[in-house]
C-alpha cells in the first residue's frame, strides 16, 4: 500500500537527528543474573579495540569469575571514585573522569545499580545518559526484572520485589543485544558454583532460579527486545519515507463508527491483539457526516472509543474527508498489519455514493490483513444519518443565494452591452462559488442550478421563457450547470478541509496555551482553578476538581457546590479516587450520575478527581471531543504532580535541616556532659577510698556507668545519623563477645541469674567487635531494666542453614502488640507496658549498628512470656535478593 504522498516524518527526521548529535547506546539484555551479559560486552568491547577503536572500562563487576577476569586484562580500566557511607567506603564509577577521558566506548556494567549517597545521580542510568550526551558510546548491561514496566509482572510469579529499575524510555533509540540461555543450562551453570557459591545456588534453584521463572523472564526478554526493535524500524521507515508495513511484529488497528455493533467489534480486536501478544489501536475516522449525527450517534462513537480505552487500546480521532481516504493514509502512518472492520448493512445507493469501506481496503491492503466482522443487520431509527436541515442549510441561506443570483443578473444585464451574450455566462459562476464557500456542498448546487436557470431565463433566446431554440445555447446551458456543480463541489471539499484543519489547530493551540499556563502555576488552588476555567471554556462544561480533605473528597474549585452532588455522584467520585478509573454519566460505573468523573493519575497515584456534567443533562463528552478531553487531563495531571513533587522536596529539605539541628543537640549534649560525669565518678571513687564499705557506693557506681552508657548512645546516635562509622569486620567468637559485654554489666546484673545456651562449636560471626559489643551492652541493659528484678535473662545462639542466631530473652510483660518493630525506632519506648523509663536510644542504636554490619534485628513477644530480641548474622553477604 503506497503512501498518497512519500515525504519523511518530522518527527522521525527529529529523533533521528537528535540520536545523531548523542553517544550510541547498546544495551546487552538478559533474562536472569548469570546468562553472560558481562562476558559477550567485554567480548564485544575487546573486538571493537582490536578495530582500533578507544575503549575504556568505566565499571565492570567480574562476580569473582575468572572468565570474566581474563577479559578485563587487554582493557583500559578507570579508576573507581571512592566514597564514604555510614562507616563503608563504597566504589563507584568515576562519572568525571569517564567524561575527562572522553573515550569513542565506555563499558559500563549493571546499568539498573542504585549510586551511593553523594553521587551526582541517584542511578546509574542517569550517568550513562549524561556520557551519552556528552558523545560517548556506551556498552551496557541490564536484566529484564529491571525494567519498570515489567517490575510487577516478574514480582507476580517470582515473589521477588526488585527495587532497582530503569524507565523504559532508555530503549528508545537503543540497540538492543539479547543474551540468551535455556534454563536448563542456566540452572547447570548456577549447581557448578559459576553464578553463586554453593549454598547460596541452593536457595536460589528453591526461589528465584526455578525453570518456570526462568522460561517466562526469558520470553519477556525476548519480548521487549522485539518491541524496540520494531519501534526502531519504524522510525527509520519514517524517516526514509519507505512505503510497507515491515511486519517484524504485529500492529493491531480497529475501526469504529457510529453504528450498532461496535462494542462487538472492539472485543473481537482485544482478542486478535491478545492472541498476536500485539499493541493495539482503535481509530475513529471524522468525516463531514459527523456534523449530521443526532446526539445517541454521538454518544455510540463515545462510547465505543472509552470501550476500547478501558480495554488497554490507545485511541485515535482522524479527520478526513472520506473514510476510505482517512483509513487508508492512518494504515500508512500507523503502518498496521491487523485492520478490523465492521461489515454493515447498506443499501445500494450508499456504497455507489460513498463506496464501501471494507472492499476498499481490501483492494489497497497488500500487506494488510484485513478482518471483517458482521455488525448488526438492525439500528434503531434513531442511529440512521437524518438529512437535517443543518445538512441541507438554513432557509435564510437559500434566500441569500436567491439574493446573490438576482444582484448577478442585474449586473449581467448591465455587462451585457459591452460583453455580448455570451460573456454573461461566466458572471452567473460567481454566486455558485460564493454559495458553496459560504454555505456548504448542496446549497452551491442549488445555486448551480439556480444560475443556469436565470441565465436561460433572462439571456437565451427566446428571453423570459425556459425555452432553448438553438443548440449552442443548450450546451451552454449544460456546460454551466456541469461547471456550477463542479465548482460546488470543489468548493464544498475545500471549505470541509478547513474546517477539519481549522479545528485541528484550534485544539492543538488550546491545549499548547494551556500546559503554558499550568507551567505558570505554583500551588493547588490555583492550578485546579486552571483546570476548570479551561476544561470549561474549552468543551462547554461544568467542572470541578476534588481533592481529599479530612479523608473525604471535596470541590477545591468549580462551578458548583458540594451540596450540588447526589448519593451517587458522591459514590461514582469516590470509586474514582479508590480506583482510579472513570465513572459516572456515559460511563460502564455507576452511570446513573449525573456528573462524570475522571481521575488525574499519574505514576505517583490519583492525585485528583475531575467531574464534568452539561446543563441540559446529556452525556458531557461526544466522541469528537474524548481526544482533547484526554489530552487537557493528561495535562491537569502532569501538573499537579509537579506541585506534588515540589511539595515533597521542600518537605525533604525541612527534615534534613531538623536532622541536622537535632545532630548538632545531641552531640553538644554527649560532649558537654562527658567532663562533669568524669568528675562525678572520680568523686566516686575517692569517697570509695575513704570509706569503702559506703552502702551508697554500688548504687552510685551504677547510677554513674547508666549515664554514661546514656551519653555513649547519644554520640552513638549521632554517628549513626551522620554516617560517620568506621566498620572493620573480623571473625568474633560469640561466646567472648557476651562474656565481655556481661562483665561490663556487672554491677547490673548482681542478684541475676543469666541462662547462657550458646554452644562453644558455634561458627564464629563476622562483625565489628565494637559496634557488636554495644550492641549487646544495649539489649543485655535493656533485659534487666525491663525484664524483672528476679527474672531470668536467657541468651541463646543456634545455627541455621544461612545464618547464626542469636537471641536474648528478659521474663518481663513483653511488648505492645503491634508494636514490636517499632521498639527500635528513635527514642521509641514500650508505651502500653511498663517497657519505659529509658532513654529510647538503645534500640535505636542497636538497629542502626546492625544494619551497618548487614546483620538483622527484630524483636516479638516469647510464647512463654517477656520480650525476645534476636539477631541474625548471615554466613554470606552475597544473597540471592541482590538479583
Amino acid at each position: 500500500m503506497p503512501p498518497s504522498d512519500a515525504r519523511p516524518s518530522p518527527e522521525a527526521l527529529l529523533r533521528a537527528a537528535q540520536r545523531e548529535e548523542r553517544g550510541k547506546l547498546k544495551i546487552f539484555l538478559g533474562a536472569a543474573p548469570g546468562v553472560g551479559k558481562t562476558f559477550e560486552m567485554l567480548r564485544e568491547g575487546a573486538e571493537r579495540l582490536r578495530d582500533e577503536v578507544d575503549v575504556v572500562v568505566a565499571v565492570v563487576e567480574t562476580h569473582g569469575r575468572a572468565e570474566t577476569r581474563a577479559l578485563l586484562e587487554p582493557l583500559e580500566a578507570l579508576p573507581r571514585r571512592r566514597i564514604g557511607y555510614r562507616g563503608h567506603t563504597l566504589e563507584e564509577m568515576d562519572l568525571d573522569a569517564v567524561l575527562a577521558r572522553k573515550p569513542q566506548l565506555a563499558l559500563v556494567d549493571e546499568f539498573a545499580h542504585t549510586n551511593a549517597e553523594g553521587s551526582r545521580h541517584p542511578k546509574r542510568w542517569q550517568d550513562v545518559m549524561e556520557l551519552l550526551d556528552a558523545g560517548i558510546d556506551v556498552y551496557t548491561t541490564l536484566n529484564v526484572q529491571h525494567v519498570e514496566s515489567l517490575n510487577d509482572v516478574v514480582a507476580s510469579f517470582t515473589k521477588v520485589r526488585v527495587r532497582e529499575t530503569v524507565p523504559d524510555s532508555v530503549f528508545d533509540g537503543a540497540e538492543i543485544e539479547v543474551v540468551d540461555l535455556p534454563p536448563d543450562e542456566l540452572i547447570e551453570r548456577l549447581k557448578e558454583g559459576k553464578v553463586y557459591i554453593p549454598d547460596e545456588a541452593s536457595r536460589a534453584l528453591g526461589h528465584f532460579f526455578s525453570k518456570p521463572n526462568l522460561s517466562a523472564l526469558r520470553e519477556m526478554a525476548l519480548r521487549r527486545a522485539a518491541l524496540s526493535v520494531d519501534r526502531s524500524l519504524l522510525d527509520d521507515l519514517d524517516a526514509g519515507a519507505v512505503a510497507g508495513a515491515y511486519a517484524g511484529g504485529e500492529r493491531v488497528l480497529v475501526a469504529v463508527s457510529e453504528l450498532p455493533g461496535s462494542d462487538t467489534i472492539v472485543r473481537a480486536a482485544k482478542r486478535l491483539a491478545d492472541a498476536l501478544r500485539a499493541p493495539w489501536q482503535a481509530v475513529y475516522i471524522e468525516t463531514p457526516r459527523a456534523l449530521s449525527f443526532s446526539e445517541d450517534q454521538k454518544h455510540a462513537v463515545a462510547d465505543t472509543l472509552r470501550l476500547a480505552a478501558s480495554l488497554g487500546a490507545t485511541i485515535a480521532t482522524v479527520p478526513a474527508e472520506r473514510v476510505i481516504e482517512g483509513l487508508t493514509r492512518h494504515v500508512q502512518e500507523t503502518r498496521a498489519t491487523q485492520l478490523v472492520l465492521g461489515k454493515s448493512v447498506r443499501s445500494w445507493w450508499f456504497e455507489l455514493r460513498h463506496g464501501s469501506v471494507v472492499d476498499a481496503m481490501l483492494r489497497a491492503g497488500e500487506d494488510l490483513a484485513v478482518h471483517v466482522i458482521p455488525a448488526s443487520s438492525t439500528a434503531p431509527s434513531s442511529r440512521l444519518p437524518a438529512m437535517t436541515t443543518g445538512h441541507w442549510g438554513k432557509s435564510s441561506d437559500y434566500l441569500a443565494i436567491a439574493g446573490l443570483i438576482a444582484a448577478t443578473t442585474a449586473l449581467g444585464k448591465l455587462a451585457e452591452p459591452l460583453t455580448g451574450t455570451g460573456g454573461v455566462d461566466l458572471i452567473y459562476l460567481l454566486p455558485v462559488i460564493l454559495a458553496s464557500g459560504r454555505f456548504g456542498l448542496r446549497p452551491g448546487l442549488v445555486a448551480g442550478i439556480a444560475s443556469a436557470l436565470a441565465y436561460n431565463f433572462f439571456f437565451l433566446p427566446p428571453i423570459y421563457t425556459f425555452t432553448i431554440a438553438a443548440p449552442q445555447s443548450l450546451l451552454t446551458m449544460f456546460v454551466l450547470i456541469a461547471v456550477g456543480v463542479f465548482t460546488a463541489n470543489l468548493a464544498g471539499r475545500l471549505k470541509t478541509r478547513a474546517t477539519l484543519g481549522a479545528r485541528s489547530a484550534q485544539e492543538n493551540a488550546a491545549v499548547a496555551a494551556f500546559g503554558q499556563m499550568l507551567a505558570r502555576t505554583s500551588d493547588w488552588k490555583t492550578t485546579s482553578e486552571l483546570v476548570c476555567n479551561e476544561i470549561s471554556l474549552l468543551l462547554q462544561l461544568n467542572v470541578v476538581v476534588l481533592n481529599l480533605d479530612d479523608g473525604e473528597l471535596r470541590i477545591i474549585a468549580g462551578s458548583s457546590q458540594a451540596g450540588d452532588f447526589s448519593p451517587v455522584d458522591r459514590a461514582a467520585a469516590d470509586w474514582t479516587w479508590a480506583r482510579g478509573e472513570s465513572a459516572g454519566a456515559g460511563t460502564g460505573t455507576l452511570n446513573a450520575a449525573d456528573w462524570q468523573f475522571h481521575p488525574l493519575k499519574t505514576a505517583l497515584g490519583v492525585l485528583a478527581v475531575v467531574g464534568l456534567s452539561r446543563e441540559d443533562g446529556q452525556d458531557p463528552v461526544s466522541a469528537d471531543r474524548v481526544l482533547l478531553l484526554q489530552t487537557l487531563l493528561g495535562q491537569a495531571a502532569l501538573a499537579h504532580e509537579r506541585l506534588k513533587l515540589e511539595g515533597e522536596l521542600r518537605e525533604v529539605s525541612v527534615l534534613k535541616e531538623r536532622d541536622r539541628l537535632r545532630a548538632a543537640l545531641l552531640s553538644s549534649i554527649g560532649h558537654d556532659l562527658r567532663t562533669p560525669l568524669t568528675s562525678v565518678s572520680g568523686a566516686i571513687e575517692a569517697i570509695a577510698a575513704e570509706h569503702p564499705d559506703a552502702a551508697t557506693l554500688p548504687v552510685a557506681r551504677m547510677e554513674v556507668a547508666r549515664l554514661r552508657r546514656f551519653l555513649d548512645n547519644l554520640v552513638d546516635m549521632v554517628r549513626i545519623d551522620g554516617g560517620a562509622l568506621e566498620l572493620h569486620l573480623e571473625p568474633i567468637d560469640l561466646v567472648d563477645a557476651i562474656g565481655s559485654a556481661v562483665h561490663d554489666l556487672k554491677d547490673l546484673f548482681r542478684g541475676r541469674h543469666i541462662d547462657l545456651k550458646v554452644p562453644a562449636n558455634l561458627p564464629f560471626v563476622t562483625a565489628d567487635p565494637t559496634l557488636l559489643h554495644h550492641i549487646l551492652i544495649n539489649l543485655l541493659a535493656n533485659a534487666a531494666q525491663h525484664g524483672g528484678e528476679e527474672g531470668v535473662i536467657t541468651i541463646e545462639g543456634t545455627r541455621t542453614p544461612d545464618a547464626v542466631q542469636l537471641s536474648i530473652r528478659d521474663e518481663g510483660p513483653g511488648l505492645p502488640a503491634g508494636r514490636e518493630q517499632r521498639i527500635f525506632d528513635t527514642f521509641a519506648q514500650g508505651k502500653g507496658s511498663d517497657r519505659h523509663g529509658g532513654s529510647g536510644l538503645g534500640l535505636a542504636i542497636v538497629k542502626g549498628f546492625a544494619e551497618a554490619m548487614g546483620v538483622t534485628a527484630t524483636a516479638r513477644n516469647h510464647e512463654g512470656g517477656g520480650a525476645l530480641f534476636m539477631l541474625n548474622f548471615p554466613t554470606s553477604t552475597n544473597g540471592v535478593t541482590s538479583i
